[in-house]
């Protein structure tokens, strides 16, 4: 391919693509929801060709750009005004934790793990899922969360006293996941399995197997979760 033909084959990929990339709108790059990471990756792969594939006419390349565009276009507005097919594009959120309780089923059905769950909750500056009363994992893979209400930050109107510090502990740590206790967690925290045991025996709770999270809170309470979904 002669130099002249490349220049020219990469400037009419990036203006075209330019063109229509803002034609699609911002939701197009502002959501990475299944369906605009499907349509960006497809239109990637066929500007790429374009500018470089000198099997690929120019001309094809611009129809099969066009041709994307619209297709994407029309499902956008197919995603507006039906609900059904705005269920089978793009998906429904999903309710990760409801009423402070886990939902182990959510997690599975969205291949999410514990880790990836409390690494997402850092992100919306929480460090305890004891803190959360639901968060909700939306379409684009980020996380909205709803701590509960004597978490949720006090305007300086409800503050009228110094409340004394009862910190024990300086962070919430999992001592047991997915029905594993975590025994160097135990041990950075002076604490052991048989104190464990004890909480989850006050607790009415005779197995750590039964025990989908726990947390000690830095209060040194402890944050039990269960296996079984409470869906009320």
């Amino acid at each position: 391919m002669a130099i002249g033909e490349l220049l020219l084959r990469l400037a009419i990929a990036f203006i075209v693509l330019l063109a229509l990339t803002r034609l699609m709108g911002r939701k197009e790059i502002s959501q990475m929801t299944f369906f605009n990471f499907v349509s960006a990756i497809s239109i990637g792969t066929i500007g790429a060709s374009l500018a470089v594939d000198p099997s690929f006419s120019i001309r094809n390349g611009l129809i099969a750009l066009a041709g994307w565009t619209v297709f994407t276009i029309l499902l956008g507005f197919l995603d507006i005004k039906s609900k059904t097919a705005r269920y089978a594009i793009v998906g429904n959120p999903m309710i990760m934790i409801r009423k402070g309780q886990i939902m182990e089923h959510a997690l599975r059905k969205a291949r999410l793990d514990l880790d990836s769950l409390n690494s997402l909750l850092r992100k919306k500056n929480v460090f305890s899922i004891s803190d959360v009363d639901y968060a909700i994992l939306e379409t684009d893979g980020s996380l909205s969360v709803m701590k509960k209400e004597a978490k949720q930050p006090a305007a300086k109107s409800d503050v009228n006293l110094k409340q004394a510090r009862t910190d024990v502990f300086s962070i919430p740590a999992a001592v047991i996941s997915d029905g594993e206790i975590n025994d160097d967690h135990l041990q950075s925290l002076n604490l052991n399995r048989q104190w464990l045991s004890r909480q989850l025996q006050s607790a009415g709770i005779h197995s750590s197997e039964d025990v989908f999270y726990a947390e000690v809170q830095k209060d040194g309470t402890l944050y039990i979760d269960t296996n079984n979904d409470r869906l009320h």
